[in-house]
């Protein structure tokens, strides 16, 4: 993922010129060379941030991805190792059958 040339305090510097109505959008995006997506996505950022219960939520989501491919893999792993040993119970087997 590629670098952002600001950091929060510049981006919390633009948005609250934004906020006190000194400049609109298009002219801070100008002025800055990003893009209105940008600076509706660090608003939105921003705000996301200042409400506990949407970052918490956030913060869950990430968590509930993360264990559900911990899950998956894990139930890969069981598969594979279950397979091993049917194999070798049938080679066993085989064996026992030719002595």
């Amino acid at each position: 993922m590629r670098k952002s040339r600001f950091n929060a305090s510049q981006r919390q510097a633009i948005l609250d010129s934004y906020l006190k109505g000194n400049k609109t959008v298009e002219a801070l995006c100008e002025e800055h060379q990003i893009s209105p997506a940008t600076f509706y996505k660090w608003k939105n950022e921003v705000e996301t941030d200042k409400n506990e219960d949407k970052r918490r939520l956030k913060e869950l989501e990430l968590e509930n991805l993360r264990l559900k491919k911990m899950y998956a893999e894990a139930l890969l792993k069981q598969e594979v190792l279950s397979d091993a040993v049917d194999i070798l119970k049938k080679m066993k087997a085989q064996r026992k059958r030719r002595t």
